[in-house]
């Protein structure tokens, strides 16, 4: 595993680490008084040039830009270039301490992704896995059948469903496209709006001439910090479905 990149001309600056919290697991705590994240790709200059298909990488940040996690896919070169955004990754997110903290996982599903056939049969449905600290699940995010409107189910370690997610029906994504992609976070009857997980639109520049994205997290201050961990994973398993395979 790679450390946590730092240049100098672009200095991360770190949240302070928050003292222990009983019950919280370690590494956590981070996540305990926030109610927003912000996620930006980072994208070596060589798969900007070539546009060959690196590992992804995440910064994710408080609302104040205070980076909190660094968070970097380890796959296969084989998986990523002969399965594209439908490859199976992990990803490890380390603290500023560069331990990992958490990880997210998604097995290689080659028939997964349509929202049409998800609720059919597992095999249909993409899912990620949570961990925190690695070895202990602390939530799933798992692929439910619709008709265009890209539900989720958010469950915890149990695999009993405790949010929703309900994306658009159509997602418009590009530089001509000036607006932000919102999946909302919904109450398990779907009657609440609690949160929302968007693909933030970056500037006409931005969009046109690179291939890396920022999103956003918003969610109830007073949420559990496994379930806040698991909308991490629930973030990269949306990034991967629909828009990592635009940036080409």
């Amino acid at each position: 595993m790679e450390q946590v990149p730092s240049t100098n001309n672009n200095p991360s600056v770190w949240m302070q680490r928050p003292a222990p919290i009983s019950g919280c697991p370690a590494g956590l705590e981070y996540l305990a008084q926030l109610d927003c994240l912000l996620l930006n790709q980072k994208v070596s200059k060589l798969e900007a040039i070539t546009g060959r298909e690196r590992n992804n990488k995440y910064a994710i940040n408080n609302s104040q830009g205070n980076q909190i996690y660094f968070a970097a896919e380890e796959s296969s070169g084989c998986m990523r270039h002969c399965c594209g955004a439908q490859r199976g990754f992990e990803i490890f997110i380390l603290d500023n301490d560069n331990q990992k903290v958490m990880k997210v996982s998604r097995d290689l599903k080659v028939c997964a992704g349509s929202p049409w056939f998800a609720g059919c049969c597992d095999c249909c449905a993409h899912e990620v896995t949570v961990e925190a600290p690695i070895g202990t699940v602390v939530g799933y995010v798992k692929q439910k059948g619709a008709f265009g409107k890209s539900p989720y189910d958010i469950m915890d370690e149990n695999q009993e469903p405790v949010l929703k997610i309900k994306g658009p029906r159509f997602i418009f994504d590009g530089a001509l496209c000036p607006c932000d992609s919102e999946f909302k976070l919904l109450t398990l009857d779907g009657s609440n709006q609690v949160g929302s997980l968007s693909k933030v639109y970056s500037g006409f520049a931005k969009e046109m001439f690179t291939v890396a994205d920022n999103f956003s997290i918003k969610f109830p201050a007073d949420l559990s910090v496994k379930t806040k961990a698991t909308l991490i994973g629930a973030l990269f398993l949306i990034d991967f479905t629909y828009f990592e395979g635009k940036k080409k």
